[in-house]
């Protein structure tokens, strides 16, 4: 081990940071804090600028001595020193001191305020030009010295924040500040230098290309500039070339975007006080002040940040047009103890595709009704049922005051179409989906691309697919795209293998979709890669089973429908919208494209990434359980194979199906293929347990409850069973036998029957498994009179061997003794798969008559094998012979 490995950790009580990607401002307010608490660690939380990087290594680390948080012992630290911020997302490199119980706070910031704001014991702010500036002042009260090279750093900070004293934002402290700070030998040549210093031949090129992708844009009255640069690496001092491009140009307001690697970088400078860049950049999740700031954004393209850009520029110089001037008042509601059948009639009679839902004898808004929900509903004899059931819970409002931005953003992409107004918990009136499109035709260039549906399911994943994916399976998907263009139609990659790709899960079980022919498409992929087609007309749907194994699903662009609760679906030709939207869960519904030129596009028509980034499963819509409760099951596997967590709505959608006791209209056949994938799971247990929380073993069928016993024995089956896939043993274990022994765990000999029914056991599966537990009861028995060093291990052997494997790992899990379960992992492990040298041929040419006596020799012989008491071949035919002589004298004996 190294030096520095066994370097121990330091204890402080005190940390002192700033934000991340430090500018001067933040470097130097550290400094300068340290003064007021001389005691603390100076945490440098890094930085991206070019020239602060070089100066903070070649200087500020010998000067002032800081350190990395992971050389600090994060439970020492009692108080954190936030300097240049008080954003919570922009101290991430010392979250975990955030967690420390009892940690006291001390802010020093001059941005403005956001949402995102810690809770201080302390906190000084002041709209001052910066954060230096703040913390000179209280030094120059105490009466603090420094040095010429503390005075320089210190300079550097205010130099940079205010531009100089060139930006609007440059108030008379910052001047009284840097006169202060110029009596203990500030050196301005050195600020100068590292502000201004020479460009490289490189930033020339990149400062050029600024220059001629710069655009004008008049907003109402305000000129703005807009320019971008883009580039796989990252542009060192990318500020300095926009400060330079504004000195050039002699720029008012600039947004300079650039995308680096996957990343959007937005420097913004402001020397107009009707445009707050620093209000504009944290609305994208950045920081700043009203005269600079920046944000960096991942996951979008540049033209999606142009847009946001835009949509914030217009709310915020022109912000006069609010919600009170669009929106439909008095509103037409329903009471929340109506039915849907009400609900239907209500919507009906005022033509409406939406009603908002008020709490009873209140205008309280609880929910909203989609006309398209209520008449599915009652179509399925749901009519009577309290239409508060099916409401969708999960809304948003807006107040008569909010601004344009935040209802396109609500509206057009949260997919909202009925906006209720609220004033305090009342509602008042309601803006829906044509309302702001009527007003929207108006001003078109208010509607911003990021915010259209089209747009935010179009991105593109391409190079998540190459990174994710073997080569083998991108050259399918490709092969796929050529051959869907060639046939003038679009093919995509759907569901479970799109959501893998993007948790970076393998799965290499791919399904396709066509718009067009499935059944065609799939006849000339075999054409072009080899293989054979499995057909099936009825549902338009196709498996092509390529020559190197991969086998391909594809399907025609279709729309299910149920006639009726818990039906098999009916299909209809439809599109690739449709299609997805016939899936059980948001995160099934994505698309890619594979068509070449839009290879890689990403179609989520639903907020299926939204939903993953959440770690959230949602139903696509509230009769979803009610047409297939089925996906009740799945939404509890998917919830616990990825850590999600099943939604509030669908939680709530879940319990009325269970309800509704929508399981006893299920086939066996069904639940049992869910139950199979469900034992399949790395973690069944999980599953299970949270099947009998919400009750649906009882639902199943009121014998597979969960006993706490049963529980016991299935915590001990999941360790049992992946041991034993672990060794790779053969005959592999079927899991749904293995999971359905401790499920049925209990259940008497007689009724046994009525469960493997409700599960739609075939009739040999029933009395396979009928035959099954009676063995293992039978050893269960044997077992409990075996005694480890009284009993022989062959004994252990003959108990154990006539048993399915799946029995095996049943009694392995079952038996409460130590010993016992460590003999059956060793007869399981090694012991079964004793044979002996003996064979029937041998005991031919001993002279022995064929006949059962070579079933009993042969036992014996196994018997005295494990039993150590005949290892050799040699030594079996011995004792075959004397065990030959024995028996023929025992029958001459019983003759007689």
């Amino acid at each position: 081990m190294s030096q520095q490995q066994k370097k121990p950790k330091i204890r402080t009580k005190t940390v002192i940071t700033a934000h991340a990607n430090s500018d001067f401002d933040a470097l130097a307010s550290m400094v300068a804090a340290s003064k007021l608490y001389p005691d603390a660690t100076l945490v440098f939380p890094g930085s991206q600028e070019k020239n602060l990087r070089n100066f903070f290594i070649q200087s500020t680390t010998y000067l002032f001595n800081f350190k990395s948080f992971k050389d600090i012992e994060p439970e020492s630290v009692e108080l954190l020193v936030v300097c240049d911020t008080r954003q919570r997302g922009r101290i991430s490199h010392v979250a975990p001191l955030l967690d420390n119980p009892g940690l006291r706070i001390h802010l020093f910031d001059h941005h403005p305020d956001t949402d995102d704001d810690l809770e201080a014991e302390q906190c000084i702010h002041k709209n001052w030009g910066s954060t230096t500036t703040i913390i000179s002042h209280m030094l120059m009260e105490n009466g603090t010295e420094l040095t010429s090279e503390e005075a320089t750093l210190l300079g550097l900070g205010i130099y940079e924040d205010t531009g100089s004293f060139g930006f609007n934002t440059t108030t008379p402290e910052d001047f009284q500040a840097a006169g202060w700070l110029k009596g203990f030998g500030m050196d301005i040549e050195v600020i100068k230098d590292l502000l201004s210093h020479e460009l490289s031949a490189e930033q020339i090129t990149n400062l050029g290309e600024l220059l001629q992708n710069a655009t004008n844009h008049d907003i109402h009255g305000i000129d703005i500039v807009f320019t971008e640069i883009s580039t796989d690496k990252f542009v060192p001092d990318f500020a300095l070339l926009v400060h330079k491009l504004m000195d050039m140009e002699d720029i008012q307001v600039v947004y300079a975007l650039g995308r680096m690697g996957d990343r959007i970088h937005v420097i913004a400078r402001s020397k107009n006080a009707d445009v707050n860049v620093g209000a504009i950049c944290a609305a994208m999740g950045g920081g700043g002040h009203a005269a600079a700031a920046s944000a960096t954004i991942k996951d979008k393209t540049l033209a999606e940040v142009r847009d946001d850009l835009f949509v914030h520029l217009y709310s915020q110089i022109n912000p006069q047009i609010v919600v009170k001037g669009l929106m439909s008042s008095p509103p037409v509601t329903i009471e929340d103890d109506k039915s849907l059948s009400d609900a239907v009639e209500v919507m009906t009679r005022y033509g409406l595709k939406d009603v908002p839902v008020v709490q009873k004898d209140t205008m309280k808004c609880v929910g909203i009704m989609g006309h398209v929900t209520a008449d599915k509903a009652v179509s399925h004899g749901l009519g009577d049922m309290a239409l508060s059931e099916y409401m969708t819970r999960k809304f948003e409002t807006v107040n008569v005051d909010t601004g344009l931005y935040n209802v396109m953003e609500i509206i057009l992409s949260h997919r909202q179409r009925m906006l209720p107004v609220v004033n305090g918990e009342d509602i008042v009136g309601v803006i829906t989906r044509t309302d702001l499109t009527h007003m929207l035709i108006e001003e078109p260039a208010r509607i911003p691309k990021s915010l259209l549906p089209e747009r935010r399911r179009e991105r593109n994943i391409a190079s998540t697919v190459n990174n994710r994916l073997p080569q083998s399976m991108i050259d399918l998907l490709k092969v796929a795209g050529k051959l869907a263009s060639e046939m003038d139609t679009e093919v995509y990659a759907v569901g479970g293998f799109v959501r893998d790709i993007l948790l970076g899960r393998p799965n290499l079980d791919l399904d396709l979709v066509v718009e067009g022919d499935g059944i065609e498409f799939a006849k000339k992929l075999v054409d072009e890669l080899g293989g054979r087609v499995k057909a099936h007309t009825k549902f338009k749907t196709a498996v092509a089973i390529l020559d190197d194994g991969q086998r391909v699903d594809v399907a025609t662009a279709r729309l299910e429908y149920y006639e009726y609760p818990a039906a098999l679906p009916t299909v209809e030709l439809s599109s690739i919208k449709m299609d997805l939207y016939r899936r059980d869960f948001t995160i099934n519904a994505l698309a890619l494209r594979l068509n070449p030129g839009r290879f890689g596009q990403l179609v989520d028509f639903f907020g299926a990434e939204r939903d993953i980034r959440n770690k959230t499963i949602r139903v696509l819509h509230s009769l979803s359980f009610v047409e297939d409760p089925t996906r009740i099951l799945r939404a509890i596997r998917f919830e616990r194979r990825f850590g999600f967590q099943i939604g509030g709505q669908t939680m709530r959608l879940i319990k009325n199906a269970i309800q509704l006791e929508l399981f006893s209209k299920l086939s066996g056949t069904r639940v049992m293929h869910e139950l199979q994938w469900i034992m399949n799971e790395q973690d069944p247990l999980s599953c299970l347990n949270r099947m009998q929380e919400l009750g649906i073993m009882k639902a199943i069928h009121p014998l597979l409850e969960l006993t706490k016993d049963r529980i016991q024995v299935l915590i001990e089956l999941v360790k049992v069973y992946n041991w034993y896939k672990l060794l790779y043993l053969e005959p592999k274990a079927e899991p749904w036998k293995v999971f359905i022994l401790g499920i049925t765990m209990g259940v008497k000999r007689e009724q046994v029957p009525q469960v493997t029914e409700r599960l739609h056991f075939t009739k040999r599966e029933e009395r396979e498994f009928l035959v099954l537990r009676d063995m293992i009861g039978e050893a269960l028995m044997k077992l409990m009179g075996w005694k480890e060093g009284k009993s022989k291990l062959s004994k252990l052997y003959f108990i154990l061997h006539p048993i399915p494997i799946e029995g095996v790992l049943f009694l392995m899990a079952r038996s409460r003794k130590e010993y016992i379960r460590r003999n059956i992992s060793q007869y399981l492990s090694g012991l079964r798969y004793t044979k002996i040298e003996v064979t029937g041929n041998d005991l031919r040419e001993l002279g022995i008559e064929p006949g059962p006596i070579y079933t009993k020799i042969l036992t014996k012989l196994m018997e005295a094998k494990i039993d150590g008491r005949a290892d050799t071949k040699k030594q079996q035919l011995k004792l075959a012979k004397r065990l030959s002589i024995d028996l023929d004298n025992n029958n001459d004996e019983s003759e007689t």
